[in-house]
């Protein structure tokens, strides 16, 4: 599947310390390949929706099928990004 971030989670990522970033886009490359796989650090919530998690950082994420498309919404702290 082809993965798209936002501009406003593509923002949050280069800002945020560089180890983490490292880890949360090989993460997200990971779950590229294969959405629909068990991974320990993702979760889904319903309706093509769903976060993967890297230390104290989320990554909100949408699921479209049809057109084989990963879309992520928001990245942020685990203390701001279900505000």
């Amino acid at each position: 599947m082809k993965l798209l971030i936002e501009a406003n989670a593509l923002k949050v990522l280069l800002r945020m310390p560089k180890s983490d970033a490292t880890g949360l886009r090989t993460k997200l490359r990971a779950f590229a390949t294969n959405p629909y796989g068990e991974h320990g650090w993702a979760k889904a919530f319903g309706g093509g929706r769903g976060r993967i998690r890297h230390g104290d950082w989320r990554a909100i994420y949408e699921i479209n099928g049809d057109a084989l498309l990963i879309t992520v919404l928001k990245i942020g702290n685990r203390k701001e990004i279900y505000r």
